[in-house]
């Protein structure tokens, strides 16, 4: 199988970024704002140790971006994509009404301010997505051959949006974009991860840590589409079981909340008919 495409330092983006940047930015640890307190730097240490040693134990190991022959279910995923994008297409004629994200999860406000990064989820943690999963059966058919997953959403980029650089929540999940259209010349489609480059093959998985500093570009004229995943990062036991009681309570949390409501607002004005 196909390992995604990417390309090592000297990286254009990263040309302008000193070394320390450089050293942060290969590592889980950085974030874009620093600790201002004592208890803020010392809950980020304990943090840090904790997702480092979940990541050690893992059985895919710790590192940004992982082979896609590494999932047995990967195959049956791909050769099916087809059906996710005729499923796409339909879901494409109303993007303008679609969602930004952070009108979902208002905490991505922190990376994007405009509506150039829609989505259309189709399940999530404490969510009820039911009205979109519902005119996607070929899609929600095949995201039940994933284990563990726990959100998955159409992730739609405009013409020429950035998306700087963050990190993810927790290292409890690996993320996966199965590129559904790819917009030309291909190589100013793409994200970084970690120090290296990679650019979407339509029909393929790209998958990632997504704890690890990313960032994104579509500097093209077209629309960008991955089937956006996360999954449960595989663990042995006793760590297995301790990541999914900690990503079943994540469903109580006050944003997962507000994000259900949020969802659920959008689906009843959009589904109205």
């Amino acid at each position: 199988m196909n390992a995604p495409q990417n390309s090592s330092l000297p990286n254009p983006e990263l040309n302008q970024r000193t070394s320390v940047q450089l050293n942060l930015y290969h590592s889980r640890t950085y974030r874009l704002k620093p600790p201002r307190t004592f208890w803020v730097r010392w809950g980020r240490r304990l943090a840090d140790m904790i997702e480092g040693h979940m990541a050690r134990v893992s059985t895919v190991k710790d590192r940004p971006v992982f082979s896609s022959s590494e999932f047995s279910w990967v195959p049956d995923l791909e050769a099916e994509w087809q059906k996710i994008r005729v499923e796409l297409d339909q879901v494409l004629k109303f993007r303008e009404q679609m969602p930004s994200f952070q009108d979902i999860l208002k905490e991505v406000g922190a990376i994007q301010s405009d509506d150039q990064w829609k989505t259309y989820f189709l399940t999530g943690i404490g969510m009820d997505c039911g009205a979109n999963a519902k005119r996607c059966p070929e899609t929600m058919q095949l995201l039940s051959h994933i284990p563990g997953v726990k959100t998955a959403f159409f992730s739609i980029l405009s013409p020429g949006k950035h998306i700087p650089p963050h990190r993810g929540p927790f290292v409890g999940v690996l993320r996966l974009h199965l590129a559904l259209m790819v917009p030309e010349p291909k190589e100013k489609c793409r994200i970084r991860i970690a120090q290296d480059t990679h650019h979407w093959t339509e029909g393929k998985c790209l998958i990632f840590d997504d704890t690890y500093n990313h960032e994104v570009w579509n500097d093209t004229d077209g629309y960008r589409v991955v089937l956006f995943v996360d999954f449960a990062r595989p663990l042995p036991w006793p760590y297995r079981w301790l990541n999914e009681a900690l990503l079943n309570m994540a469903a109580l949390a006050p944003f997962i909340r507000e994000a259900n409501n949020q969802q659920t607002r959008w689906a009843k004005a959009f589904y109205k008919d």
